[in-house]
């Protein structure tokens, strides 16, 4: 029969939850001087040191304490484990896992940790033979029983999300991107907020073919409303916004063809050129398509997206340079679009080389910007 901790242990056990580790070391020490039998509060001790400052001999210490009172206790035994790792002597970890597995066959949590650990140990250990190169096929055989144990995880708690987290990593390092997108689904089935497997699938969805820059941007967005802290997802919004960024250079460099149409730039065969300068009215007039394109492709545009997505475009043009260059670029070429046009030109020679300087700058640079927002 399991007896209940005392009120102490589970006090500082909240406290470790709230990473107030000092306190709650402070609070298991007492625990301890009035009782140094108390199992659960060694364990607790043990875990207090594997907080922030991850300080395994000191946990492993506090572990050895409560295996000498009991070597069989399933939370002493884990926390053990933990403790090993933490202290850089990880393959140990394999044999006290298994050993949890044979004290309790029936749960869950021991088969979960020993097909997360076991081919982790398997990777240390060829790289340990091999001189620090690891291969992959030492590993397989590790990989197939973690398979066949968290499998048997998840048949004794389908509910838990550890277990499939677990299953979700070993489809992915074996390579079967079918389970491993089986597994997200579970995972978001049981918690809709995981941030890891949001993001994957996230940006599964934003990077699928045919996924526009706006639609990625809105999917990373609504990501971010379930997971605010997710590095990844950011990351993709960002990568995202960019992209919608860079869709601006396009607009304006169409705004210099229709300014290139509109003063008839270069000659056609068979078709006489306008005479220069334009009429007040017809240089007016050309501003008119300008408008229709800045309307339509970007203020329009803008006004749809998401108010988390147009957040992110300022915020993004704060940030980083890149996005900054970009927008330069399409106010250098607007400028040089609207010079060429309202300007009366007697002849065409200026306003050609308006047009080459704004074109061939800008052309230059857009593939090799073309991932520098992120």
């Amino acid at each position: 029969m399991t007896t209940a901790p005392h009120p102490a242990v589970e006090r500082a056990d909240l406290l470790i939850d709230l990473k107030r580790y000092e306190e709650a070391r402070e609070l298991l020490a007492r625990r301890l001087a009035e009782d140094p039998e108390d199992i659960r509060a060694w364990v607790k001790l043990a875990r207090s040191h594997l907080g922030a400052e991850k300080d395994g001999a000191r946990a492993l210490e506090a572990t050895e304490q409560a295996l000498a009172l009991d070597s069989g206790d399933i939370g002493a035994l884990t926390m053990h484990a933990h403790a090993l790792r933490a202290a850089g002597r990880f393959p140990e970890t394999e044999g006290v896992v298994r050993e949890v597995i044979r004290l309790a066959p029936d749960h869950w949590h021991g088969y979960a940790l020993l097909a997360d650990w076991l081919w982790r140990i398997a990777l240390v250990r060829s790289g340990q033979a091999n001189g620090g190169e690891a291969r992959r096929e030492d590993i397989l055989p590790a990989l197939r029983e973690s398979g066949e144990l968290v499998r048997e995880a998840i048949r004794l708690a389908p509910e838990e999300v550890y277990a499939y987290e677990v299953a979700q990593l070993i489809a992915d390092m074996a390579g079967d991107r079918a389970t491993a997108e089986q597994m997200d689904e579970a995972i978001l089935r049981l918690d809709p907020q995981h941030e890891y497997a949001l993001a994957r699938w996230t940006g599964k969805a934003a990077s699928a073919p045919g996924v526009n820059a706006t639609r990625a941007a809105t999917l990373y967005a609504d990501g971010l409303a379930s997971a605010p802290d997710s590095t990844p997802m950011r990351q993709g919004l960002d990568q995202a916004s960019y992209r919608l960024l860079r869709g601006i250079r396009w607009l304006a460099l169409l705004c210099l063809g229709l300014a290139a149409a509109g003063v008839d730039l270069f000659a056609t065969d068979g078709q006489a050129q306008r005479e220069l300068p334009l009429p007040l009215g017809q240089r007016l007039w050309d501003l008119v398509p300008m408008a229709v394109v800045w309307g339509l492709g970007a203020l329009l545009r803008y006004r749809r997206l998401r108010a988390g997505v147009r957040v992110n475009l300022r915020a993004l043009v704060r940030r980083r340079t890149w996005p900054r260059v970009v927008l330069a670029q399409a106010a250098w070429v607007m400028l040089c679009a609207l010079l060429i046009t309202q300007i009366p030109w007697t002849e065409r020679t200026v306003p050609q080389v308006l047009f080459w300087a704004a074109l061939l700058t800008t052309v230059a640079t857009m593939w090799f910007d073309r991932r520098k927002g992120v």
